[in-house]
């Protein structure tokens, strides 16, 4: 995803973690709401994660990755 002129960096990095969030959510039945409760914020923050348009800083992903019930190393897995 291009941001202006300038290519976002880790942008491969982003879109994993976007798609391992989206994956493991789902598989555990859990909607964007239910999961934005589990871990204390605005729904439409984790949409935007999910859809790789805002970079989660360390200690969302490792709440992401607790309430999900795995480790944080597995949302970076390709």
């Amino acid at each position: 995803m291009i941001k202006g002129n300038k290519q976002r960096r880790n942008e491969k990095a982003i879109l994993t973690l976007a798609t391992n969030i989206r994956k493991y959510r789902q598989e555990r039945n859990l909607t964007i709401e239910e999961l934005a409760n589990l871990i204390e914020v605005d729904y439409s923050q984790i949409g935007r994660m999910e859809r790789g348009i805002v970079n989660p800083n360390i200690s969302i992903v490792f709440d992401i990755a607790k309430a999900l019930g795995i480790k944080a190393s597995q949302l970076l897995e390709e």
